[in-house]
């Protein structure tokens, strides 16, 4: 897939997806990753990408003709159907559901804003969506559209060495969190690994896995909880647990 990226900071972008697995997609042709500057198709001697509010207030607003050139420009470069996105705190939260179905779409725009925001104009004009990390405000889009980018990556097929590691990774499946890891020593000053990760019995590990994601869910997510499909024994030990926490 292609995802076109509208940054005042290209060089971010071409350094975050450097680095990898998302490096090893881009290496593998399996994602494409182009970053445009506004401030490339701004007008006057001062390339000048942004102005004051309407209405007054601090800070500045981006304007619409530099994104609207920068974009046409992205879809031009490639004739398939574009998507794009304005990452966003206003936005809906990400989540992983969101995330695969945004890795099945053959190219994506990121419009990474800065100072006070974007020209509603544009938004409405020029927008599919609007996407955020969470309740929480950062400089720019960059590091958020540098996620976004990642988690789609390495759900394309061939970025990961092993794709059964993407199957289990927290909010996959019934969208619970992942179980908890262990590797070498066996014994360490911090404790034990876990008996039954040792015993080989694998249908017991896997077992003892999925009763770690359900009570670990409950523990720090219990909001997932409520889409979960859960087993009638996992529904009956997740009810003592209640009862007991």
């Amino acid at each position: 897939m292609r995802i076109d990226i509208l940054t005042l900071f290209p060089d971010f972008i071409r350094q975050a997806v450097a680095f990898g697995v998302l490096g090893r997609a881009c290496e593998r042709g399996l994602v494409q990753v182009e970053a445009w500057n506004p401030r490339d198709f701004a007008e006057g001697g001062y390339r000048r990408v942004d102005d004051r509010p309407f209405g007054g207030g601090p800070g500045m607003v981006m304007m619409i003709d530099p994104l609207s050139r920068a974009l046409a420009a992205a879809r031009k470069a490639d004739e398939r159907p574009l998507h794009v996105i304005h990452l966003s705190p206003q936005g809906r939260p990400l989540t992983q559901a969101r995330v695969r179905e945004l890795a099945a779409m053959p190219r994506l725009a990121l419009v990474c804003s800065r100072y006070e925001g974007v020209d509603e104009r544009f938004i409405q004009h020029e927008v599919d969506e609007e996407i955020s990390l969470g309740d929480y405000v950062i400089s720019g889009g960059e590091l958020g559209a540098a996620v976004l980018i990642d988690a789609i990556a390495r759900l394309q097929e061939g970025a990961l060495n092993d794709a059964e590691s993407a199957v289990q990774d927290s909010f996959e499946g019934d969208g619970l969190l992942d179980c908890p890891h262990y590797t070498r020593p066996v014994d360490h000053p911090f404790g034990r690994v876990p008996e039954v990760l040792l015993s080989g019995n694998h249908a017991e590990i896997a077992r003892w896995r999925r009763a770690q994601s359900v009570s670990r869910t409950f523990e720090r997510r219990p909001d997932l909880l409520e889409a979960a499909r859960l087993s009638p024994a996992e529904s009956k030990a997740l009810s003592r647990i209640e009862k007991d926490s």
